[in-house]
């Protein structure tokens, strides 16, 4: 009976009417797709506390003075100690005996003593890889290899007293540092943001509070503080460097992003959208900034995280019969022509990815 057709048809049925009723209470289960694993292992590039994530490397303090002076003291200052861009990552602090064994800087406990610097605060040293890796430098981020994001990490340490001149820092020994920072242990556990309320490790240590909320304020209505200045801003040289801040806003809320174009560039972005309209050539540029593809490949023939378009073009030049192909490599993605580093599919139309492939056979014109 269990085997019987009737028995099977009978199964069939029934769950059939079971993924019914899920789609019709939740339609949008059954939406996307699984990442593939080499879609997962182009984004999955973080580096967490315990130093899961973070791949074998090897820098010095040496090669972290070359790349600290050629890629990051334009904005931090030679000693990363400027405070005209970006708060100072260094300072004249001087971690005591007593902090660099208890892990405590005690002078943090006190507001009037100022927030201190970056390297004082850090509680974490894969906070470090985690954000040099990923942003940094500013205008080119995710272009540092490891071992230079190594250099830089133990440049910075260096220049804390937490490591000596001397100091090659690996894979092997990042926990023997993280065991070093003043104020490794400064981190604050007792909060109701921790996942999941309330976790007891096995050591005793209690993270989070079981979701108690931080703050208790009350809406200021009479007597109010003075309306806060604003004390930084964006530096005139980095204002556009990622387009216009305002378009990458969401058109409701509170906030809705700051115009970021100086006049002449609003000028000739509305002169280049009214001469998309004709210029093919034009058009195609608007639609490689309007799918951020720019984000990844340049312009020219420099390599950002893919090859440049002038270098894309001068491999297919004049190749027609590869626009077909082309064409399904922008929707689909993939990885191997260039590199080991994946290009995620693009929510693209086919239309609008055909018209690229044709203006990269055509030279990439502009």
């Amino acid at each position: 009976m269990f085997n019987s057709p009737i028995r099977k048809a009978a199964v069939a049925a029934a769950l059939a009417a079971v993924a019914s009723a899920a789609w019709a209470a939740n339609p949008g289960a059954s939406l996307g797709r699984a990442a593939t694993p080499a879609e997962i292992h182009a984004w999955n590039i973080d580096v967490r506390p315990d130093f899961k994530g973070l791949p074998a490397g090897k820098g010095t303090v040496a090669e972290g003075t070359k790349l600290w002076e050629a890629k990051c003291a334009s904005c931090h200052g030679d000693f990363a100690d400027s405070n005209a861009v970006f708060p100072p990552l260094v300072g004249a602090f001087q971690a005591t005996k007593e902090e660099m064994k208890t892990g405590w800087v005690s002078r943090l406990a006190n507001p009037s003593e100022g927030i201190g610097t970056s390297m004082e605060r850090l509680s974490t040293l894969s906070t470090l890889f985690d954000y040099i890796h990923r942003a940094m430098p500013w205008t080119s981020p995710d272009t540092l290899s490891w071992d230079e994001t190594y250099s830089l990490v133990d440049y910075l340490l260096n220049l804390s007293n937490i490591v000596p001149a001397n100091f090659v820092l690996t894979r092997d020994n990042v926990q023997q540092v993280q065991d070093q920072l003043p104020n490794r242990n400064g981190v604050t556990w007792n909060h109701g943001m921790w996942p999941g309320g309330k976790t007891v490790l096995a050591s005793g240590k209690v993270l989070g509070n079981g979701g108690i909320p931080d703050v208790h304020a009350t809406e200021c209505m009479k007597n109010c503080a003075p309306k806060p200045a604003v004390a930084s801003s964006i530096p005139d040289y980095a204002m556009n460097t990622w387009g216009n801040l305002q378009d990458q806003y969401r058109q409701w809320g509170p906030i809705r992003g700051q115009v970021t174009l100086s006049k002449a560039e609003l000028e000739k972005a509305a002169a280049a959208k009214q001469a998309a309209a004709s210029d093919p050539n034009a058009k195609v540029v608007s639609l490689l900034k309007e799918h951020g593809c720019i984000a990844c490949h340049a312009m020219g023939a420099n390599k950002v995280v893919g090859p440049g378009y002038a270098e894309v073009a001068k491999k297919y030049a004049g190749k027609q019969t590869e626009v077909a192909e082309l064409t399904q490599r922008i929707i689909k993605g993939g990885s191997g022509t260039w590199g080991s580093i994946p290009m995620p599919p693009q929510s693209i139309s086919e239309g609008d990815a055909k018209m690229i492939a044709a203006w990269l056979v055509d030279g990439a014109k502009q």
